[in-house]
C-alpha cells in the first residue's frame, strides 16, 4: 500500500532539490519516470511503495552533475527517508535501486543487484531516454555540455568501458548508437518491452530523416 503523505512529502522534496536541474534530469523527468513506473507496476508483482520511492528519488543527485560521485544520491535519499521514519528494509531497497538503475552503473558489472521493483523503475527510466522525449533530452544535454551535433568523421564507439562512457565528449548523434538504440533490448518487463519497441522505431525514423537533411537529400 502507498503511504500518500510520504509520497507527497517526497514529491515536494524532489521538486525543491531539483529546481535548478538541467532540463533532461529535472522534476519533470522524475514525474514521467514515476508515472511510467506506476503503469508498468500494474503488470508486475512488486512492493508499490518501494517502486514509488525508487522512481521519485532515483535521480536526486545524478553523478554526472556531481563530478562523477555516485554516492551522493543514495546518501541524500537515505537521509530523507530516515527523517521521514521509513523502515530500514524499504530504505535499503530504495538505495539499491538508486545505485543500480543507471545504464553506466551496469557496464562491465557482474554482481548486479536485481529485484522486481528495480526492473520496473529501470524500465520506466530507460523509456524516458527513448522516443520523442528521449531525442529532446539527448539534444538538451548535448547543448548543456556544448557538444557538436554530429561529426561524420567521429564514429560511435560501441565498446566503451564504464570510465570511457562517463568521460565521453563525442557528438550528440553518437549517443544514439552508444546507448539509446541499445536500450530496447535491455528492458525487463513485458510492458516496458512493448512501449520501448515503439519509441525505438520512432528514433530510427528520426535518424534516417536527420541524415537525409544533413546530406541535403530532403
Amino acid at each position: 500500500m502507498l503511504n500518500h503523505d510520504l509520497i507527497e512529502a517526497t514529491k515536494t522534496f524532489v521538486k525543491e532539490t531539483l529546481k535548478d536541474a538541467e532540463g533532461g534530469h529535472d522534476w519533470f523527468h522524475i514525474q514521467r519516470v514515476y508515472n511510467n513506473s506506476l503503469l508498468i507496476a500494474k503488470g508486475e508483482t512488486v512492493d508499490q511503495l518501494v517502486v514509488a520511492l525508487g522512481a521519485l528519488l532515483h535521480d536526486i543527485a545524478d553523478s554526472k552533475f556531481h563530478n562523477g560521485d555516485s554516492t551522493i544520491g543514495p546518501k541524500i535519499a537515505g537521509a530523507f527517508l530516515v527523517k521521514n521514519n521509513v523502515d530500514s528494509v524499504t530504505i535499503n531497497h530504495v538505495i539499491k535501486i538508486i545505485e543500480n538503475i543507471s545504464y553506466s552503473s551496469n557496464i562491465g558489472k557482474t554482481d548486479v543487484f536485481k529485484s522486481n521493483e528495480l526492473d520496473v523503475v529501470q524500465d520506466a527510466d530507460r523509456l524516458d531516454a527513448l522516443g520523442a522525449i528521449g531525442i529532446a533530452r539527448t539534444f538538451n544535454y548535448g547543448g548543456f555540455k556544448n557538444r557538436t551535433l554530429y561529426d561524420p568523421d567521429i564514429e560511435p564507439n560501441l565498446n566503451l568501458s564504464k570510465a570511457k562512457y562517463k568521460a565521453s565528449k563525442a557528438p550528440t548523434i553518437n549517443h544514439f548508437y552508444e546507448k539509446l538504440l541499445l536500450l530496447k533490448d535491455t528492458m525487463n518487463t513485458k510492458t516496458g518491452q512493448r512501449i520501448a519497441k515503439k519509441r525505438h522505431e520512432y528514433m530510427v525514423g528520426f535518424l534516417d530523416q536527420f541524415y537525409d537533411e544533413w546530406n541535403g537529400e530532403k
